[in-house]
């Protein structure tokens, strides 16, 4: 596989993990004793930390890589493997 090709899965990889990983965490304003601002969301979080966000995001996206890669190399689970209708004979 062209390292282009890895490049772009991995970017699939964090971008689908981004939306893995935004509802473990979260503490709203309510669960942490704060003060609400005229205008927030009670469901808005009290302290949205981007890097620590994006430190969790990208460990996860990395292993998750590593396991597509791992099996596309090694060919653990394959199509037909996948095949429930019996239309890859």
């Amino acid at each position: 596989m062209r390292w282009t090709s890895l490049l772009a899965i991995y970017f699939l990889f964090w971008s689908f993990s981004v939306f893995l990983v935004l509802p473990f965490g979260v503490r709203t304003t309510h669960e942490a004793g704060g003060e609400y601002v005229p205008g927030q969301a009670e469901s808005a979080p009290h302290v949205f930390d981007v890097r620590r966000i994006a430190i969790r995001v990208t460990i996860v996206a990395t292993i998750l890589w590593a396991l597509f890669v791992a099996n596309y190399e090694f060919g653990w689970i394959t199509p037909k493997m996948l095949d429930l209708f019996g239309r890859l004979d």
